[in-house]
């Protein structure tokens, strides 16, 4: 590609804290839009998963973002290696995943005067999930950083359900102006597809990362109470633990219930198409999401789920439609919820072809894809940007480093 080429197209870098979550949620839309003709780049922390970043021909730049810790030096030492990637790289936009990007990257781009700045907001995280003196105190400082980031020229902020939308705007940390409802990241409706309910035991499956915030012990304590009742099912785990949150479940702790017998633990699984193939029912018991892209995949996959009735699942998990819900941390509630799907398959069925009629038509990858790029091109036109040339969609070599 010449230097020439390169300058008439619109650069635009993704920052996300993790690589592993900009393959599994964000790697479709950077696609399309190197298709569409912009430089794609892509900021996060060093990982095994970069290399398949470079694989994929993006250029990587590393950034020290780390999601678990709080020492402020090290955290204002996030905020200066991003201020000094911006202002070296000069992106035209700038979307942000994941809350310290959005914060940390925010502050950066404000103050290296990055014209466009695209935020999304992908769940309020533990820190607003969580009780007691210091995750308030935590609250209040991360408000402030919200509003420092949020509140300028050049931004809007992508939520993924009207009610994390709602919570924002009634703390003043955004301007209504600025805000766009997009619903998740997108499932692709060819590769996760209906398929018949297996032979054998009903399935019932958590696929999640193995937080306490997921609700995985309910759903432990749920399986126990219904295994006393003599229901007969098979409770499995699958995601693996998170060192990077604080609320991550011990490995040891897995290890335990799965030897008890109480579940299955089936650890971190690649394939979720053929997970669920095996499930009959998909249960997802958080206390708060965005909009989690497994239950998603679980209705594109025509599998009835059970889930809290709390924002961001019950934007795909609709009562009495193609879901059951039940209130957070309530296992009883939980266990019969799943005891009437375990014993009724008509009714497993109804829901699953229900939800994915509901995926087809709200959240197919198609339509995020697309209301992303045409947000991209209006905030380009708002703040002086150039659109990208159709058929101008070369993409430098990756520099990992």
């Amino acid at each position: 590609m010449t230097r020439q080429t390169a300058q008439n197209r619109p650069k635009l870098l993704f920052t996300v804290n993790d690589a592993g979550f900009f393959l599994s949620h964000r790697l479709p839309v950077a696609q399309a839009a190197r298709d569409a003709g912009y430089d794609v780049h892509i900021a996060t922390a060093p990982g095994e998963a970069v290399a398949r970043i470079c694989g994929h021909g993006f250029t990587h730049h590393p950034v020290p973002l780390s999601r678990r810790g709080l020492n402020p030096v090290a955290e204002v030492g996030t905020v200066w290696a991003l201020y000094r990637l911006y202002r070296r790289l000069r992106p035209g936009l700038i979307h942000h995943v994941t809350v310290k990007p959005v914060l940390y990257g925010g502050i950066a781009a404000r103050l290296a005067g990055a014209p466009a700045v695209v935020s999304a907001v992908t769940g309020l995280g533990y820190v607003f999930i969580r009780r007691g003196w210091k995750s308030a105190l935590l609250r209040s400082a991360v408000k402030t950083g919200y509003r420092w980031a949020l509140k300028r020229r050049g931004a809007r902020v992508i939520f993924q359900n009207p009610d994390d939308r709602e919570a924002f705007l009634t703390q003043g940390l955004t301007a209504e102006k600025d805000c766009v409802l997009i619903k998740g990241s997108g499932v692709d409706t060819a590769h996760f597809t209906p398929r018949q309910e297996p032979e054998g035991d009903p399935v019932v499956v958590l696929p999640a990362r193995m937080l306490w915030d997921k609700g995985v012990s309910e759903f432990v304590e749920a399986a126990r109470r219904l295994r006393a009742q003599g229901v007969t099912a098979r409770f499995v785990l699958v995601g693996d633990t998170d060192d990077g949150n604080p609320t991550a479940i011990p490995t040891i702790r897995l290890q335990s219930w799965q030897d008890e017998g109480t579940i299955e633990w089936w650890g971190f699984r690649d394939d979720m198409a053929a997970v669920l193939e095996q499930a009959h029912i998909v249960c997802l018991p958080s206390y708060r999401e965005g909009l989690p892209k497994s239950l998603i995949e679980a209705a594109a996959c025509a599998r009835p789920i059970v889930s809290s009735d709390v924002p961001g699942c019950r934007e795909i998990a609709r009562d009495g439609v193609n879901a059951l819900l039940v209130p957070p941390r309530d296992p009883a509630a939980l266990a019969d919820a799943l005891h009437r799907l375990i014993s009724d398959a008509a009714l497993r069925r109804r829901f699953g072809l229900r939800g994915r009629e509901i995926v087809e038509a709200e959240f197919s990858l198609d339509r995020v894809i697309d209301e992303t790029l045409n947000l991209y091109g209006a905030l380009l036109h708002e703040t002086g940007g150039r659109a990208p040339r159709a058929g101008n969609s070369e993409q430098a070599q990756c520099n990992p480093g």
